[in-house]
């Protein structure tokens, strides 16, 4: 995201929303036609990985889908032989890794373009383009926001990736989470360091009713090296519907799933819950990435 000017990324973003009806397959519209996704995924996935091989299919693109097991990774073939074979098969990649960096080194061992799809505890960026995606819809704008972040924000790197584009954009941060997942110090400082409010505490309740977005995050159980610290916070957050009774008409709540137990179904059928039309909207914001890393314009009227 940082690579990106605000302007540029509305400007993502309203492709994004021209591309909705594509998405949705209602209009066809073969963009990608002839053009090969490499879909690289070293660590679990389901919408992601899902969501982008939808884009590319629904653009008329083709995919190769790769993991660890059944592949020379399993061998012990390294990321970067193996990112010189993308490199030669494919015409973009999407990466999932569970090292931290490996986006980047990818990107720079190849010439084809290479989209982070979630580098260890890093950043997660496409994810945080579905999210702008899914609160500008809600609210129409993205300005001047209040948003409390909820749950693991140590690891979750969905959570790192958001709270960094938000505030360019002059939300007001609430981080909730136990003292042992806070928000790393080093992403704090640089929050701060925009001048924007930031307040930290494990106290998920006392901003409810004054929040714009309610944005839950699970415990990552497989971050954890001990089960014991794990068990100490898992279950710590739980948000039901009655949790919501104050909470302004307007706000929405969300989730970039899967959830365990701190989103509970109660609040599916409520009017805040977004987190699964935010899933979808993976789909039309992946297009529009796609399409802008291959150098692919999108008419104005996708028709």
């Amino acid at each position: 995201m940082d690579d990106l000017t605000n302007e540029e990324i509305v400007e993502l973003l309203d492709i994004a929303q021209r591309l909705l009806p594509v998405a949705k397959g209602d209009v066809y519209a073969p963009l990608l036609q002839g053009k090969v996704l490499g879909n690289l995924f070293f660590e679990n996935s389901t919408r992601t990985r899902m969501s982008f091989e939808t884009a590319m299919k629904r653009l008329g693109g083709e995919v190769l889908n790769l993991s660890s097991i059944g592949s020379s990774v399993a061998k012990g073939e390294t990321l970067y032989d193996t990112m010189q074979m993308v490199n030669g098969y494919t015409d973009i990649a999407v990466i999932r890794h569970p090292r931290q960096g490996a986006a980047q080194y990818s990107a720079d061992a190849v010439e084809i373009p290479i989209l982070n799809a979630g580098d260890g505890a890093g950043n997660h960026p496409t994810q945080t383009m579905l999210d702008l995606f899914t609160i500008r819809e809600a609210h129409g704008t993205l300005e001047g926001l209040n948003v409390m972040l909820v749950g693991d924000l140590r690891f979750g790197r969905t959570t790192h990736s958001l709270s960094h584009a938000l505030v360019r954009f002059g939300a007001t941060l609430t981080l909730v989470s136990p003292k042992s997942l806070q928000m790393p110090a080093e992403i704090v400082s640089d929050l701060r360091s925009s001048g924007k409010d930031i307040t930290e505490t494990e106290d998920m309740s006392a901003e409810i009713n004054s929040a714009d977005v309610i944005y839950m995050t699970r415990i990552q159980k497989e971050r954890f090296p001990d089960e014991d610290e794990y068990a100490k916070v898992a279950g710590i957050y739980k948000l039901t519907a009655s949790d919501l009774g104050g909470a302004k008409g307007s706000m929405i709540v969300m989730h970039p799933l899967p959830r365990v137990n701190e989103l509970c179904a109660s609040v599916d059928s409520t009017k805040h819950a977004r987190y699964f039309e935010q899933a979808f909207n993976g789909v039309p914001t992946r297009m529009a990435l796609l399409c802008r890393s291959l150098g692919i314009k999108v008419p104005k009227k996708v028709t």
